[in-house]
This record gives C-alpha cells, structure tokens and sequence, in this order.
C-alpha cells in the first residue's frame, strides 16, 4: 500500500510541471489557420488579409509562415517560447522543416514588448540568423512595433521571409538594400537640416533687408542635387515578395522541427 501511494505521488510530482507546460502554451486552433491573434491587435481584416497572403504563398511553395501573437509569454524567454511553440504546433512540413514563426508578444503598458522569428531546420541556410536580428527583426519588424503599427510591421516581414524562402533574392542582396535603404534615409534628414538652416538664414537676410533670391535659388539647386536621397522609407529600389493570393483555407501543420534558429528584440 505505501508503495502504491509512493508511486501515485511521484508521478503527481513528474506530471505536474508537464501539465503546468501544457496550459501556458495556446493550443493549436480547430480549424488552423497562419495567423493566430490571441491579444486582439489586429483587426479581422488585416487577420484576413495575412493569412489569404500566406496560405496561398503554402499552396505554391509549401513553405509555412505563422504568425502567432500571445498575451503573455509565461514566464518563458521569447525564444525558447517560440521554439517550445512551434514544435507543439508542428510548423512546416515534416522531413522539410519548412516552418517559420512570427511570435509576438505586444507591448502592454508598462510591459516591454518581445519579438522572435523562429526558423525551421530546412530553411537556416536561406534565413540565417544575423539577418533575422539585424534586418527583419531590426528593419521591418521593430520600427513599425514601436508606432504600434503591428500589422505592418507583420506585412512587410512575412514579404520579405517570402522572396528569401522562394529564392527571389539571397539574404546577402536583402541585407545590402536594407543598408542602401538606411542611407537613403540619412541622407533625407541631412537634407532636411541643411533646408532648415538655408530658411532660418534667408529669413535672417531679409530681416536686415539682404535680398533673398540667391538664398532661394540656393535652396532649389540643394534640393535637386539631394533628390536621389529623398524618400526612403520602403522598397522602392529593391521590391519585398508581396502576397500571393490563396482562395483556399489553410490544410494544417505537417509536423515540422525546430532546431532554435532565428533571432527576436524588444522594444
């Protein structure tokens, strides 16, 4: 009798911490879908809109991008609870590990918000993990997260992690537009500070009666020389994969691996 008792407690004590495991991870959806919004950030259009974008980019490709964002992550650091995530999920096909998710953990009040990109086995090599963190957490993710702009943020990465997974472009050429597109960036502001100080000088001319035609002229010459670095904000040199239409609905997770490739960030 006591070593039946012994035995029923040890065996409360091993499935405890399995069980408490289980809860603190959302179970995969019936029907299952790409995108998964558990906090309520996304309206059921932009919802609609990433998934129709995402299950037809499966349906050509076979390679499955999910979003999957969470109120909380219980506790667990970002990374470990993507990849404990997509391994209950079975993201990606089996024996291709084809799987990517998108994890986010939204900013709530005073809470940091977190981010993680886990990347399946087979697909490292095409995503690997300095362009993860530095371009698609870094340049897409981040900067639209921080505005509060999560669908976005969400479109432009899942257009990116695309044209890298179907061998539109290889990371090396993504990571030299990012670089491109941050010049282009800082050169717009370089240009607007230079604009402001020429306005606050002619402004300073005129008020001691120095004619301000040569300041103007000045001023139209700077703008057209700077005009190659004007606007910088998206792909217009180097165009993101965009969305493929899918008509049909999602046929399910194929039970693929994780082997803790990816990259995430806070904010």
């Amino acid at each position: 009798m006591l070593r039946a008792v012994l035995f029923l407690a040890a065996l409360v004590l091993f499935l405890s911490p399995l069980a408490k495991a289980q809860g603190e991870f959302p179970n995969r959806p019936e029907p299952q879908r790409l995108v998964n919004d558990f906090a309520g950030v996304l309206s059921g259009e932009q919802q609609a809109v990433l998934e129709n974008k995402l299950v037809g980019f499966n349906q050509k490709t076979s390679t499955q991008i999910a979003i999957v964002i969470v109120k909380s992550l219980s506790g667990y650091d970002k990374a470990d609870f993507a990849i404990k995530l997509s391994e209950k999920w079975g993201i990606g096909q089996k024996g291709k590990n084809n799987g990517i998710l998108i994890l986010v953990k939204p900013k709530f009040g005073q809470e940091r918000g977190e981010v993680f990109v886990a990347v399946g086995y087979g697909l490292e090599a095409v995503v690997p993990d300095a362009v993860a963190r530095q371009s698609i957490v870094g340049a897409e993710l981040l900067p639209a997260f921080k505005q509060n702009d999560y669908y976005t943020g969400l479109d432009r990465s899942t257009d990116v992690l695309m044209s890298l997974t179907a061998g539109e472009y290889t990371a090396d050429q993504y990571v030299n537009a990012v670089h491109k597109r941050k010049s282009k960036s800082s050169g717009f502001v370089i240009m607007l500070i230079v604009l402001a100080v020429i306005f606050l000088a002619q402004r300073r001319s005129s008020a001691h009666g120095i004619g301000s035609g040569q300041g103007f002229l000045g001023t139209l010459l700077l703008m057209d020389l700077l005009g190659g670095n004007r606007g910088g904000g998206s792909w217009n040199d180097f165009s993101g994969g965009g969305g493929s239409s899918g008509g049909d609905s999602f046929g399910g997770f194929g039970g693929g691996s994780f082997g803790g490739g990816g990259a995430g960030g806070s904010w």
